[in-house]
């Protein structure tokens, strides 16, 4: 169909019990075209995106967000039916950012909660489902809900994005490391967040997780979206060049964006995706 698309300019679909899903899955690929970029190409390719047509006054990469845009699910208030239930209203930090119920993560344990909600999504990476948890900060009333979250779930990092200093040099600070029975905790600090210190942040979970097990990771900021989004996708990324010697920051937003549409929310935070993976390949020297 893509072909026919291409070599005759039209789609003809019929006798599809499908016609829905087929016509939007074609209709996605004839306006997102071809996003991977291979890693021997990503600094020209990305120089390139950022060239501001005369004409336009706009940008390769900026028509790409505003394509991933586009195509992105806005959610029903049926498709999010759970987290509007009179009960669960109070445990949602905005009602604005709502988990879609079809990647929920409901609680388990039940020490007197009968309450099996959260306001957390299950996210893929881009070699293991579900490998993300993505969630608002705790309000005083889900403290309590959020650790549940992280047994339930057998997470092995927490991962918070929280206003940083910007007076601040920009370095990772490991703060403490403590073994109580069978709780090991590790405690470390990253301020002012250039690239170099998000990928040192990257790298230091990693390695948690590779010592943990591979356990899910946690990662929460104010509104649940953006900058767990960010963080997710960078991890997703630093797996595509590991595994596929390719980047294809487009697919990891988008993919992202199934579990819940506002994750990666701003251009700053979709180029500086970009700007991070150009700094890793710099730092790995295979540009």
């Amino acid at each position: 169909m893509l072909d026919m698309a291409e070599c005759e300019g039209v789609v003809d679909i019929y006798n599809c019990e499908q016609y829905i899903f087929i016509h939007d899955a074609i209709l996605e690929a004839c306006l997102c075209g071809e996003t991977a970029i291979a890693v021997s190409e990503f600094a020209l390719t990305y120089k390139e995106m950022l060239r501001v047509d005369s004409q336009s006054n706009s940008s390769q990469l900026r028509e790409e967000y505003q394509t991933l845009n586009s195509v992105t699910p806005h959610l029903d208030v049926e498709e999010c039916s759970i987290a509007l239930l009179p009960r669960n209203r109070e445990k949602n930090r905005s009602m604005d950012v709502l988990p879609p119920d079809r990647a929920l993560a409901f609680l388990v344990t039940t020490e007197g909660e009968s309450n099996n909600y959260i306001n957390a999504a299950l996210t893929d990476s881009f070699h293991r489902a579900a490998a993300f948890i993505a969630t608002p900060h705790p309000l005083p009333g889900t403290t309590a809900d959020f650790w549940r979250l992280v047994f339930d779930y057998g997470c092995t990092s927490v991962v918070m994005l929280n206003q940083l200093n910007q007076s601040n040099s920009a370095w990772v600070e490991f703060l403490s490391r403590s073994v109580d029975d069978d709780v090991i905790t590790r405690l470390f600090r990253v301020k002012n967040v250039t690239r170099k210190a998000f990928l040192s942040l990257l790298g230091h979970v990693n390695k948690w997780q590779r010592e943990c097990g591979e356990g899910r990771t946690v990662v929460h900021c104010l509104n649940g979206g953006g900058r767990c989004g960010t963080f997710c996708a960078c991890t997703m990324l630093l797996e595509m060049i590991q595994y596929q010697n390719f980047v294809d920051i487009f697919y990891a937003v988008k993919t992202l964006r199934n579990s819940k549409p506002n994750m990666v929310e701003s251009l700053d935070q979709y180029r500086f995706c970009y700007e991070l993976v150009l700094e890793y390949l710099d730092c790995m020297e295979v540009r």
